[in-house]
């Protein structure tokens, strides 16, 4: 999302570490962490939806409740996922992308997100809001399918024989998750780039959507843009994902101790 440079002039950072310095020099700690609020406020509800929607899309596949489902059906109910998650993620990107963009262009329009949130509506209606939506869809969709597909492939290759895959140690568990989530970037990084470039441009600046901002990009900036960011994801994928999977994991069995019969 960083701003697209003069003729003649280089890019405000030239990687990942690049912009971690200059953020933390210029913004302080606090400035990582900008857009923060809407991705918090829509966390929880996010992760539940996306597990909801998983474990929808296995059922509906399931002619008895105890079936094993292939690889590609484990990707078509994490595809379900993807869908479910997009109605609470569209809204809360385009507000976080938003707020991280304001300290490089250099004019503080929101006071945070629910500022943002608020002008946004006020300016566009609803569709400002969700301004991006089929972009989240294109990244969110198979990058859900690739998520869910590659965590359960990895439990069933982890898994001890002669033993219960519900039986997978902590670090296995982790190990997982975390190679889950950088399976499912390196899907959503390409869609994710235009959604971010489309849900911070100037309103009417690509009329055709995400072809627009492909064909720029490429044009302007080559195939290669389309991964700008890979190494800070890829960062975050495997802790994030590897506490995402173990929390659930987690939380499964709690309740299963609770509520056996729910």
């Amino acid at each position: 999302t960083q701003p697209k440079p003069q003729p003649g002039q280089p890019p405000l950072y030239s990687g990942t570490f690049d912009c971690f310095r200059k953020t933390l020099v210029g913004e302080g700690v606090r400035g990582l962490y900008k857009g923060m609020a809407a991705p918090i406020i829509g966390v929880t509800p996010m992760f539940a939806v996306c597990f909801f929607g998983f474990g929808l899309g296995k059922r509906l596949q399931q002619k008895k409740p105890d079936d094993i489902l292939t690889y590609p059906q484990l990707f078509a109910a994490g595809m379900l996922s993807g869908v479910f998650t997009t109605v609470i993620m569209a809204p809360g990107e385009r507000i976080k992308c938003l707020l991280q963009i304001q300290a490089a262009t250099g004019e503080t329009k929101y006071s945070g997100s629910l500022d943002c949130a608020k002008q946004l509506y006020r300016e566009a209606g609803i569709r400002g809001v969700y301004k991006g939506t089929v972009l989240t869809l294109m990244r969110d969709v198979p990058a859900s399918g690739m998520y869910f597909m590659t965590y359960e492939w990895l439990k069933n290759t982890l898994t001890p024989e002669g033993k219960s895959v519900s039986d997978l140690s902590v670090p296995r568990i982790l190990f997982a998750g975390g190679l889950a989530g950088i399976f499912n970037w390196a899907v959503a990084i390409p869609p994710d780039v235009l959604k971010s470039r489309f849900q911070t441009a100037p309103p009417g600046k690509y009329p055709n959507g995400f072809r627009d901002v492909l064909r720029e990009l490429i044009r302007e900036e080559g195939v290669a843009s389309l991964y700008k960011g890979f190494t800070a994801v890829m960062i975050r994928a495997f802790p994030a994902n590897a506490a995402c999977f173990l929390g659930f994991e987690v939380a499964m069995k709690f309740l299963n101790w609770i509520a056996p019969g729910l």
